[in-house]
């Protein structure tokens, strides 16, 4: 996965480096995690998006 998009997670702007050309931040990928019907988590990433702030 050397080679995919990555999206900077100061400035936004898209590169192909670890790290953003123009500002120096991390960049992460921007692609989505992979689906999979048979999710073994799904419950437990549903629960914490839909948890009411403390």
């Amino acid at each position: 996965m050397r080679f995919q998009l990555r999206r900077c997670s100061a400035c936004r702007a898209y590169t192909m480096r670890e790290a953003c050309p123009s500002c120096g931040a991390d960049a992460t990928l921007a692609h989505p995690a992979r689906f999979s019907p048979d999710d073994k988590y799904a419950r437990y990433r549903l629960a914490s998006r839909y948890q009411k702030p403390d």
